[in-house]
């Protein structure tokens, strides 16, 4: 099943197919419900024909991505984006892979330039960002020409597809470390195994009871564990870690410039209350993949001091100034 799907998205990737056949084939991925397998094939053709971001191999190593699959309506602001930003204040690397809006009022990518960060950098620039300030957003559309072939199709189908998938899973720095949040709660040991077959050494594959694509501060979240081929499930509770239990209508955002104060506010002590506890125990599941946090506990501290301190504010300042100057 494996080669199988490969082979098909690899003549998906090189044009080989008709609109009518792409648009066929992902109906019926979608209807029957993708397989580990198949989620595993379609990524390793994706990869293979993606433009990767130039790194040393150490670099490449330290690298860290959180994000998610999108499509969960939880019209919340951009927490992964705001997470990596504190990760970097917290010295994690992360490699972000993400795009302007598609399912939500601001992408990844709108958001970030609304808070003055240059995004439009050339491959080399970015991997020197990274490497300078711990931060690189990748443009997914600048990593994945191939998807020229088949984003037509996706705009023909109103619903989710496998590439809401694939783009979590062919991250163009090649990270082996990634948190990742799903828009549904069946796909999560999908998802694990299909990183398992990919050779990812350390992931957190997660989706809310409330439907989130990120650990939720209304409900339980349900996660599986991957850490060098085992693969672990477990229950994250907000309230076990003194964060109280709150509606969903706490953490939604708006357009870009809404975002992007609230982003700008929780890493410069501004917030309180829900939006940054979300912001807290997201980043804390990233510091514990990235093995800077032993448990939640320690990691929702290690974050919350990056921010007391200051060194979050100050991050953000020096991503905003040496992504001007890399430009």
């Amino acid at each position: 099943m494996f080669n199988t799907t490969k082979l098909k998205f690899d003549d998906i990737f090189e044009n080989k197919l008709s609109q009518k056949e792409i648009k066929e084939y992902l109906l019926e991925l979608y209807e029957r419900g993708e397989v580990a397998a198949e989620l595993a094939g379609a990524a390793s053709a994706m990869r293979e024909h993606l433009i990767p971001l130039p790194l040393t191999d150490e670099l490449r190593e330290k690298s860290i991505d959180v994000v998610g699959t999108g499509g969960d309506k939880s019209y919340s602001f951009n927490i992964s984006s705001t997470v990596s930003i504190l990760l970097a204040a917290c010295n994690c690397y992360v490699a972000k892979h993400g795009n302007r809006s598609v399912t939500s009022k601001s992408g990844s990518a709108d958001m970030l330039e609304v808070l003055g960060i240059n995004l439009n950098l050339s491959l080399e620039n970015t991997a020197k960002m990274l490497e300078e300030t711990g931060f690189g957003f990748m443009f997914a559309a600048n990593h994945h020409p191939a998807m020229r072939y088949i984003t037509p199709v996706r705009k023909q189908i109103p619903h989710r597809t496998i590439m809401n998938i694939l783009g979590p899973l062919s991250n163009p720095a090649g990270v082996s470390k990634q948190v990742i949040g799903v828009f549904d709660k069946e796909y999560i040991n999908r998802i694990a195994s299909a990183l398992e077959m990919l050779d990812s050494k350390r992931a957190m594959i997660l989706s809310s009871n409330d439907g989130m694509d990120e650990i939720s501060v209304s409900d339980i979240t349900h996660a599986t564990l991957l850490i060098n081929g085992k693969i672990t499930d477990l229950e994250i509770n907000p309230e076990h870690y003194g964060i109280p239990l709150v509606h969903k209508d706490e953490i939604v955002g708006g357009g870009p410039e809404v975002n992007a104060k609230i982003t700008s506010d929780i890493l410069s002590k501004n917030i309180n209350g829900a939006k940054l506890d979300i912001v807290l125990i997201n980043t804390a599941a990233a510091l514990i993949i990235d093995e800077k946090a032993r448990d939640f506990k320690d990691g929702i501290e290690m974050a919350r001091n990056a921010i007391l301190s200051g060194a979050a504010k100050e991050k953000l300042e020096q991503i905003i100034r040496v992504s001007n100057k890399l430009s």
